[in-house]
């Protein structure tokens, strides 16, 4: 157990690894489409989002094909989906990269989600839940599929301050679509 000693607006981070993508020949890493069951599971990421509550002010992705796609299908789930901002340094990227970049977001947002790739959003998740449910930990440390959603809850005044264990790892949820064949 950690000592919690944040003050400071409660605030999440939403972390959603990309929905499963093809790999059609000749066609390079970045470009890479979502493939069927992707297109089936990222409409069911956005609704788990939307139905739990956890809804963001700000979205940050990948420029890769395979997260824009995951983005814009599960925001489509929503009334009105908030302000998103591509971010090349989320492809491929590490820990430090990944909080790069959540250190910067404005003070304002309460909630941010962050659409990227693993293995760098697995490990962000880990590093920055210093507890939680020993479900939900096990959850990650085993496996963190495409599609996944993981809701990191912490006390603080602006992202800059969120730091490794500093977080409670509230929920992990892996939705998925329908009608699966793929």
């Amino acid at each position: 157990m950690i000592e919690r000693t944040g003050t400071g607006p409660l605030r999440r981070l939403v972390v959603l690894r990309h929905a499963k993508s093809a790999r059609p020949p000749g066609v390079a890493d970045h470009d890479r489409p979502l493939g069927p069951r992707g297109r089936r599971d990222a409409p069911a990421a956005g609704r788990a989002l939307a139905d739990s509550g956890r809804l963001p002010d700000l979205a940050l992705c990948s420029t890769a094909a395979r997260a824009r796609e995951t983005w814009e299908l599960a925001a489509a789930q929503w009334g009105t989906p908030p302000p998103v901002q591509y971010e090349s340094q989320l492809y491929a990227a590490s820990v430090p990269d990944l909080l790069d970049a959540v250190h910067a977001v404005p003070e304002g947002v309460g909630t941010l989600l962050l659409v990227g790739h693993n293995p760098g959003l697995e490990e962000l998740v880990l590093e920055l839940a210093g507890d939680g449910l020993e479900d939900t930990l096990h959850t990650v440390r085993t496996k963190f599929p495409t599609s996944a959603i993981a809701v990191l809850a912490w006390h603080g005044r602006a992202w800059r301050d969120l730091v490794p264990g500093a977080a409670l790892l509230t929920e992990v949820m892996v939705p998925r679509g329908g009608n699966r064949t793929s």
